[in-house]
């Protein structure tokens, strides 16, 4: 009896050793996307935020998307994250916050953590109320590699999270909602030199905190000329780009791209890139018809003769073809600018092969052009 006992545990053992193995090998060879960024990659996250003062849930967001309701992105189609991962095989990772994620819609997708308004810095974006700064975004992954180990085992979440790609996209609003704004204290706190070494030591940190878990071919995207989105131009004297935040863009690139330079040489196995289309996009905005556009300098979703009215809504009017818009909204590109500054960084790091071409523009409700 004592025999058919143990003989029948070590079965069962056998038997459940067996099921691990077939279970881990399902996902050891899966590549995913994890993405850390602000509202240029937010696919919803600040969605979920009851609080929040950045969100993209009202028409007319995501109107050349799926089925053309808001899905979170703050623009009127793909982000170009979405449009990298799509060249690159890999699929489009959901919102962190949705409340459908599951282990195994994590191990088939990864995640995206991006979040409007969020910044490099914790302090940055305050005025939303609610975001997720990259730390707290990082945070949330670290939780998610629990889960993950907890329904995979180490070693298989090991392999994992190693194997995956990752995109760092994060900047912007450290200026725009931050250093530049005289109602947060870092902009009588710092000077330009000053504020641009405390943006790139603590990204350094946060980097160095990624690749020790488990992070290996990691993106980081660079910042265009913010000196040149419709709000910049808009809140200046004559309408022109502003020259003090394009500067603090090119000084923020050259920097950060030494030190992913650095990075990659001090760090085991890290295989960083660092995307920088500055230039390409400020040709578009120089010279728009060359890229077939023919606005580069107002929003195509915008509230009539009001500006800037920030955000998009319902009562906001389009403009008749939104594939000749460079600004979706005072903030952010269109899904055709979009795929431009994709090609850019695909070319810019060896992923050649696709056109990124942007989808053509659903038509508009009558109501809703002009």
């Amino acid at each position: 009896m004592l025999m058919k006992m143990k003989f029948n545990k070590i079965s069962v053992s056998y038997l459940f050793l067996v099921f691990q193995a077939i279970f881990f090998r399902k996902y050891e060879c899966k590549v995913v996307q994890f993405i850390f960024g602000d509202s240029l990659s937010d696919v919803g996250n600040n969605n979920y935020f009851s609080k929040s003062l950045a969100k993209a849930n009202l028409p007319w967001y995501g109107i050349d998307f799926g089925s053309g309701m808001p899905n979170g992105r703050f623009t009127n189609g793909r982000t170009v994250a979405d449009i990298i991962g799509d060249k690159m095989g890999v699929p489009r990772p959901p919102a962190f916050m949705d409340p459908t994620l599951t282990e195994d819609v994590i191990l088939s997708n990864g995640v995206n953590y991006a979040s409007g308004g969020g910044g490099i810095l914790n302090e940055t974006g305050g005025l939303f109320v609610q975001r997720l700064s990259f730390n707290k975004q990082i945070e949330l992954f670290q939780g998610t590699q629990q889960l993950i180990r907890a329904r995979i085992g180490d070693d298989a979440a090991g392999k994992f999270f190693q194997e995956a790609r990752y995109v760092v996209a994060l900047g912007s609003n450290d200026f725009i909602n931050n250093y530049l704004m005289p109602v947060y204290r870092d902009s009588w706190s710092y000077t330009d030199t000053t504020f641009l070494e405390y943006l790139m030591d603590t990204l350094q940190g946060q980097l160095k905190l990624l690749h020790g878990l488990g992070a290996r071919q990691v993106i980081v995207f660079g910042l265009g000329p913010m000196g040149c989105i419709p709000l910049q131009r808009v809140l200046s004297s004559d309408g022109g780009c502003q020259e003090k935040p394009n500067k603090l863009a090119q000084d923020f690139n050259q920097a950060a791209s030494k030190l992913v330079n650095d990075l990659n040489a001090n760090l085991v196995n890290a295989s960083f890139k660092f995307g920088d289309a500055y230039d390409v996009v400020n040709d578009v905005i120089t010279n728009p018809s060359k890229y077939g556009f023919s606005n580069a300098d107002s929003p195509c979703c915008s509230f009539g003769q009001i500006r800037p009215a920030l955000t998009c809504i319902p009562a906001s009017t389009l403009c008749k073809d939104r594939s000749k818009y460079v600004f979706w909204d005072e903030y952010h590109p269109s899904d055709s600018a979009n795929a431009i500054i994709a090609r850019e960084l695909m070319n810019k790091f060896g992923y050649l092969g696709g056109t990124a071409s942007a989808p053509s523009p659903s038509a508009m409700p009558p109501s809703s052009s002009r």
